[in-house]
């Protein structure tokens, strides 16, 4: 079927007042930016496509939920609408059945083996000293059938000893990074497939190969060919009413998936609907949509008939016309639910909106038979139960656009036309706003493909932080790809770094001046109040445009780079307090602190400051240091104007370092004075306990002139400045140490030439048959004497040799 006409885009015609709208926003409807209408004035209803929770979520759905929570936070803290914000979770579909069911089936069949292992055994938990033999005969079993069905290459009877070699010899060229045709082309999506079916076959090979195994340590290496395996044996007895078998696994992952959003400061839904519960209301949607005249049934499965729509002047395929004759997207949205048989539909994009539950699947009730909703459907049915026939922003990452999305369209507005006509000018949704995907090295991340890092695992690593990644995010547009690259990481580091040290500035300055609070009035206006202005007017202006959050994170950069190049005297300290204030208020509302925002006159965010168990010890240290120094470069130590010295025999715990940094740098100053220490010994212990006691608890103090050392964190740019010193440092070394070697190696060579003594050198040569007592030839091979010319040349030669072995004799070398 052809492409049909795009549908114009208007503005919602039931707002409050027609207005110029003052944000743009570019809207998936029609591929521009449009115009910001809410239905109802400062009000915003939102739906957002939440998980499919059967997983952890990883570093690409990171991307997708805090990219929604920043247009979320400008709309709300920065523009003041109230939004209503509405997210799903999906906890029944094709992957999470499966993925239920298998881990249900593999643990009631591991059950059984448990028991009987442990009876034989004598063990309690299930972990004997052998994996019984029929466990190993279905295991197997299962590598041939996973093999058969995911690696085609590989002879499914392979032994597991010789399964390697075949991996080698068939899919090598895969490994080595080719494609599977090894034609040249790149690798894709298919090759990091067969990488990921050929980790799993590995895995179940090595479990084979294991000597007198755990049941438990077997199956971790061999589970995953058993789950589908046992489930291809056992799913049929899995019962469609036990709906505790399937949200057993969704309740575990959304409870860890909000954690994860949580850990990563994204707010909490204004309302949560999950699927599990919706099934009655879903059962009416679909229902309506068939009575509208846009869906029919067969054998107790519904279809969305799209050529119905679009003869009554609907349209399909709104957002992403060019798709909707794409079999391999309209058969990957439709996952499980897909029909072998396609002969009875309509259209061959039409999509199940109600499928007949298969044995092992869960269902419920309906007037076509027991069933299950198809994937589109939940979130119309939601949407509109919670927001209505029309709402303002549907939300998701920008695979969802096609099926998932222009399925919704048309199937929400089949839902809530009237008496059958498809009235051309209805929205359901006015703006869909999507979600760019996250890559790394190229690849997107997938949990069908294995190929990603995980949000907790990245956190707890400490491969990221939660600002770290909100800043990766912001400096990128939200609609846009973005790739993790050196340079993308190295850029956020920078962002983070400079306002961590502009913050660090206006605290101290507050600290040694407390009267600042930002709140007096300055007479006239100076050319940083006006930089000031300028930033903040950019600033709005940026995210006006479609939330451009690089322009408006650009603008905080460059308005601290004035403030850095402008002398101190050109700026009051009443407007260094104002331009703090105001990017520590926007560093909140991108949500780059999860702690509340500071009264007025502080400034600043999280992390800047010392733990507050280590300031009690670590500021007092830092001011005794700071007049050691100041003595000890002047040449002049008194011990008694350092002031009143603590117990330094007192010895704190292993749990108080900060005790003890303190303890003992002032033991150190006291040791030094008795002994009448040099001005540079007590410089030395000064750079000490800044270089390595106090950079070991991860505080660095920056020594500054005229001014008290400024004790703050230790920042990753802090630590990779030292990196590469010492990377520095210990190049240099190696290269000084490699030249010491090689003229030794030189000098060695050298006296080896001298080894043969100057008198011998000659003798053994057959070029000569006669030569005199200094073993200098005086007759060639054939006994004429040698001519004049080439003796002089001899002599050279037997000189040279001759300093040779002498210096070869003065070094002990001679026998």
């Amino acid at each position: 079927m052809a492409a049909v006409q795009q549908p114009p885009w208007s503005p919602p015609s039931d707002s409050l007042e027609p207005r110029t709208a003052s944000i743009r926003v570019y809207n998936s409807l029609t591929r521009t930016k449009t115009p910001f209408y809410p239905i109802k004035d400062k009000r915003i209803s939102w739906y957002a496509c939440g998980p499919t929770v059967y997983d952890d979520a990883h570093l690409g759905h990171a991307r997708n939920y805090v990219s929604q929570d920043i247009v979320r936070r400008i709309l709300q803290d920065y523009f003041r609408f109230d939004v209503n914000f509405v997210m799903n979770i999906t906890d029944v579909d094709d992957k999470i059945i499966l993925a239920a069911r298998q881990q249900h089936l593999l643990a009631e069949w591991l059950k059984k083996h448990k028991a009987s292992q442990s009876q034989k055994s004598g063990t309690s938990n299930g972990v004997g000293p052998l994996v019984k033999q029929e466990v190993r005969q279905t295991t197997t079993e299962a590598i041939g059938a996973y093999t058969k069905k995911n690696l085609p290459l590989i002879p499914a009877e392979t032994e597991p000893e010789k399964y390697e070699e075949e991996v080698q010899r068939r899919y090598g060229h895969v490994l080595s990074g080719k494609s599977v045709a090894d034609d040249g082309k790149p690798a894709g999506d298919k090759e990091a497939k067969i990488k990921m079916h050929l980790t799993i076959a590995r895995s179940a090979t090595e479990a084979q190969s294991l000597s007198d195994p755990s049941l438990d340590e077997y199956i971790a290496k061999a589970s995953g060919v058993l789950l589908p395996y046992i489930d291809s044996l056992y799913s049929s007895t899995v019962k469609g009413n036990d709906h505790d078998i399937f949200t057993t696994l969704t309740k575990q992952y959304e409870a860890r998936f909000f954690d994860d959003l949580k850990a990563l400061n994204v707010r909490y839904p204004d309302k949560l609907t999950r699927v599990t519960e919706y099934g009655p209301q879903i059962v009416d949607f679909v229902k309506r949509i068939q009575d509208n005249g846009f869906a029919y049934e067969h054998e107790g499965s519904v279809y969305y008939d799209i050529n119905a729509w679009e003869a009554k002047g609907g349209y399909y395929a709104r957002l992403e016309p060019w798709n909707r004759n794409d079999k391999e997207l309209l058969a990957d949205g439709e996952g499980a639910l897909v029909a072998k048989n396609t002969s009875f539909k309509r259209s061959a994009a039409d999509f199940a909106l109600w499928k007949a539950s298969k044995p092992g699947e869960p269902s419920w009730p309906s007037p076509w038979g027991e069933g299950r909703p198809g994937w589109h459907i939940e979130c119309s049915a939601m949407a509109s139960d919670i927001l209505g026939k029309q709402f303002d922003i549907h939300s998701g990452g920008i695979d969802l656009a096609f099926p998932h999305h222009d399925n919704e369209l048309a199937q929400s507005e089949a839902y809530w036309c009237e008496h059958g006509d498809a009235h051309v000018g209805h929205q359901w949704v006015n703006y869909f706003l999507h979600t760019g995907h996250l890559s790394i090295s190229g690849a997107k991340m997938s949990k069908s493909l294995k190929n990603f890092t995980t949000i907790r695992q990245a956190l707890s690593d400490g491969a990221w932080t939660p600002r770290g990644l909100r800043i990766v995010f912001l400096l990128g547009n939200w609609k846009d790809g973005l790739e993790i690259t050196p340079e993308v990481v190295k850029a956020g580091l920078a962002w983070e770094e400079r306002v961590n040290n502009f913050f660090l500035k206006i605290r101290d300055m507050q600290s040694r001046q407390p009267h600042i609070n930002g709140n007096g009035t300055v007479p006239q206006k100076t050319e940083m109040d006006k930089r000031l202005d300028e930033a903040q007017a950019k600033f709005r202006e940026a995210l006006s445009d479609s939330f451009d959050t690089p322009t408006a994170m650009r603008t905080i950069s460059e308005l601290i780079t004035t403030y850095n190049s402008t002398p101190d005297k050109q700026i009051s300290n009443a407007t260094s307090v104002a331009i703090a204030t105001w990017i520590t208020k926007m560093a909140h509302m991108f949500g780059l602190d999860s702690k509340q925002l500071p009264p007025p006159g502080q400034v600043g965010w999280s992390g800047i400051d010392i733990p507050e168990k280590a300031k009690p010890f670590i500021l007092p240290l830092a001011r005794l240091r700071d007049k050691v120094r100041e003595q000890a470069i002047a040449g002049r130590l008194n011990l008694a104007s350092l002031g009143r010295m603590e117990d330094v025999d007192t010895v704190f715990g292993a749990n108080q370092p900060y005790a003890n940094a303190n303890a003992d740098f002032q033991r150190t100053v006291v040791n030094l004075f008795k002994k009448a220490a040099a001005p540079k010994d007590y410089l030395a212990a000064c750079d000490d306990v800044r270089d390595r006691v106090l950079w070991n608890l991860d505080i660095y103090l920056e020594d500054r002139e005229h001014l008290p050392s400024l004790v703050r964190p230790l920042s990753s740019s802090l630590r990779q400045e030292k990196a590469d010193r010492e990377a520095i440092a210990a190049a240099k070394a190696a290269a000084k140490d490699q030249a010491k070697a090689d003229s030794a190696a030189a000098d060695r060579e050298k006296l080896e030439k001298g080894k043969l003594s100057h008198l011998e050198m000659f003798k053994a040569d057959k070029e000569f048959s006669e030569c005199d007592e200094e073993g200098l030839p005086t007759k060639d091979a054939a006994g004429e004497p040698v001519a004049k010319s080439r003796a002089k040349k001899l002599r050279k030669d037997w000189e040279r040799q001759k300093k040779l072995h002498e210096a070869f004799v003065a070094a002990g070398e001679a026998p």
